[in-house]
């Protein structure tokens, strides 16, 4: 396992920010609210296939990214605010949430699209490597757009809540082959109607094999079972065949999770395909709907959601 990544300062390992605009009626009703999560891929647009084929063949927009993460942000807030494609949810994930990094136009993600929701937010930076030169990545996989190997940015997951958030926690998940970018999660609890509601946000590692992701889960369920709140596990699985699918549902079911969404939903699309990469996991959680915010396209990913009755 490579353990030579320089520890993050201790300012580095969460960042939080407060609401400044909150709305007079957040969206809460009788101990239900709506909890989304997001792989916003930096807020940079939904063509990940097509763009890195264009990049490996020398032609990139960078000199209009800010104006259009810019943009995307915009999209993304109003269609959570105004509940066309999904209900309006009370706590968002987020997974590849850049921080002012050259690819995000130099954006933080979380935050600027926290600010339009009138929300909190927190965020959990990967701490990537500087100057470490990347891992040779399978071919399959390896579309997405790279920090620069001295960018001052960097990406990782965020939860935004118009509920205040306690007990922050941050979670490094095992890694052996990806040094240009570690993989971590984030768990926090909130407070519905006087009643504690544990939230896990991960974001799984897409360049290992099954038994990979499958230690990382391990880390992930340990961390949810130091709790005995009501819990979600939700996040970016990359479960990005039917293999994995099945597997990693397995998994959080023989250690007392369960899931809406039907094995094969489809969460992220690419160059015709179609694939189920995102996830909703409960335990002690009664959830009455769930779907997924198709068509939006600020992302390679479509947001999904659930409504949490914690009365």
């Amino acid at each position: 396992m490579v353990t030579a990544n320089p520890p993050l300062n201790e300012s580095e390992k969460i960042q939080c920010g407060v609401a400044k605009n909150p709305p007079t009626r957040p969206p809460i009703s009788d101990g239900k609210i709506v909890v989304a999560s997001y792989n916003i891929r930096y807020a940079v647009g939904r063509y990940l296939i097509s763009g890195g084929l264009l990049r490996k063949l020398g032609w990139s927009r960078t000199g209009t990214r800010e104006q259009k993460v810019r943009e995307n942000i915009r999209l993304a807030g109003r269609a959570f605010r105004e509940g066309i494609l999904l209900p309006p949810p009370t706590i968002i994930a987020l997974q590849e949430a850049d921080k002012q990094t050259a690819r995000a136009g130099r954006q933080h993600v979380a935050s600027e699209l926290a600010e339009r929701l009138g929300m909190n937010w927190v965020h959990v930076p990967a701490g990537i490597p500087r100057g470490i030169k990347p891992v040779t990545r399978q071919w399959w996989l390896d579309f997405e757009e790279p920090i620069d190997l001295h960018d001052t940015g960097d990406t990782g997951v965020a939860l935004l809540s118009y509920l205040e958030m306690k007990d922050l926690t941050r979670i490094d998940l095992p890694w052996h082959e990806c040094p240009w970018r570690p993989r971590q999660a984030m768990a926090a609890t909130v407070s519905v109607s006087g009643k504690n509601l544990r939230i896990v946000n991960a974001h799984v590692d897409p360049h290992v094999a099954l038994g990979g992701q499958l230690e990382q889960l391990e880390v992930l369920v340990a961390e949810a079972d130091k709790s005995t709140d009501p819990t979600l596990v939700l996040g970016d699985f990359n479960t990005l065949s039917n293999s994995k699918v099945g597997e990693t549902r397995k998994f959080l079911e023989s250690h007392g999770y369960s899931t809406p969404f039907v094995s094969g939903t489809a969460t992220w699309r690419g160059m015709g395909l179609r694939m189920h990469a995102d996830w909703i996991f409960q335990r002690g959680v009664k959830i009455t709907r769930c779907g997924v915010a198709r068509p939006l396209g600020v992302s390679d990913h479509w947001p999904i959601w659930a409504q949490v009755d914690l009365s």
